[in-house]
């Protein structure tokens, strides 16, 4: 097969040509705009921008909602408690007036006896005299009838209420128990994945906690509307994201990031992101960044100072917000919990959280 060395030179001259003619058009190309790449990181555990595992979000959410939904009830019943010690103390009152007018019935029935009820019957001038002394008679006995019959209802009110009162009390326990199951839930998950952490992440995380918890006086967020009993409505991924994320949200993150702003938290922000785990898919979450224009590098100086004070004013705003958890600066604060140390899988500054603040409502 001599003509087989020459086709393959051919091919060889060819290929160089096509290669050479693709390095010239590259760099007689005009100049477009240069976007810089971002920074390079490992992925140790999940390429998820947000830091953490799946599995480690999942465990926060659950724990925290959990704890939250705990801790609704508990309010309900100390109410419902509250409200039935009141109709328990009515409720005796009544008992102590009732008694004592049936005692003094009982009195008034030994005294007179059932001679001198016949006495009053007999003794009268004429017929119509007679019968109105018994309609008077019938008239006394009903009432009497009616103020024991009235005594034992309030005994059984008494006897109801307290047995409700104390079914309050042994809801109350359930529920604190299960709130300090959560807390432990949520703590364990935070204590498995920070065991990966290196000593270095572990300092670094104790200090951003010291620096978290030196911020200003946290502005009043308006309450996010609730349910009648107190509870969180289920709310769906229906209203437009009005960040440049471009998806959708939950009305009660909207109201979220609504106070934030009204509170002069007015950096770039960004809710909803597809193709994640945790509640960003879900409408649920933000990442507010530190810097003023974007997610840069690690927050120094004014930046992470206004990290900081975002941070506290979410955390302080808890209750009004549905705050399931707050995640700056390599640490989570949780409902269950407070602040707690997290650590990124990738140790890099999205994962660590060292340049935005991320929000998760219920």
């Amino acid at each position: 097969m001599p003509a087989a060395a020459p086709v393959r030179h051919r091919a060889a001259r060819v290929a160089a040509l096509i290669i050479v003619a693709l390095t010239l058009s590259v760099g007689l190309a005009p100049a477009g705009p240069t976007v810089a790449a971002p920074p390079a990181r490992q992925v140790a555990v999940t390429d998820d921008p947000e830091g953490g595992t799946a599995a480690l979000r999942a465990a926060l959410e659950e724990a925290s909602k959990g704890f939250l939904d705990a801790k609704q009830a508990l309010a309900e019943s100390v109410q419902r408690q509250q409200q039935l010690t009141a109709q328990l103390k009515t409720a005796k009152a009544e008992q102590a007036e009732r008694t004592e007018r049936v005692e003094q019935i009982a009195g008034q029935a030994y005294r007179t006896g059932p001679l001198r009820t016949a006495s009053v019957l007999l003794d009268n001038t004429s017929p119509a005299d007679f019968l109105d002394r018994v309609a008077t008679l019938e008239a006394t006995v009903a009432n009497e009838n009616r103020a024991i019959d009235e005594l034992q209802q309030t005994q059984k009110k008494i006897a109801q209420d307290t047995r409700a009162v104390e079914a309050e009390i042994i809801e109350q326990r359930k529920q604190e128990a299960l709130m300090a199951k959560r807390k432990q839930q949520a703590e364990k998950a935070l204590t498995v994945a920070n065991e990966q952490a290196s000593a270095a992440a572990a300092a670094a995380a104790a200090a951003a906690a010291a620096a978290t918890n030196t911020t200003q006086n946290s502005a009043r967020a308006d309450p996010a509307p609730r349910n009648p009993d107190g509870s969180w409505p289920a709310e769906s991924c229906s209203v437009n994201d009005p960040t440049p994320a471009d998806g959708c949200i939950t009305p009660r993150t909207l109201h979220a990031l609504n106070e934030a702003k009204a509170a002069g938290f007015t950096r770039y922000v960004s809710c909803y992101r597809p193709g994640n785990s945790g509640e960003h898919p879900k409408g649920r979450a933000c990442d507010f960044a530190a810097q003023q224009d974007g997610f840069g590098g690690d927050a120094t100086g004014d930046d992470r100072t206004y990290g900081n004070n975002l941070a506290a004013f979410l955390v302080d705003n808890a209750d009004q917000l549905a705050v399931l958890y707050v995640i700056w600066y390599r640490q989570i604060w949780l409902p269950s919990s407070g602040w707690k140390s997290y650590s990124g899988a990738a140790g890099d500054p999205s994962s660590d959280h060292t340049n935005h603040v991320h929000l998760s409502v219920y």
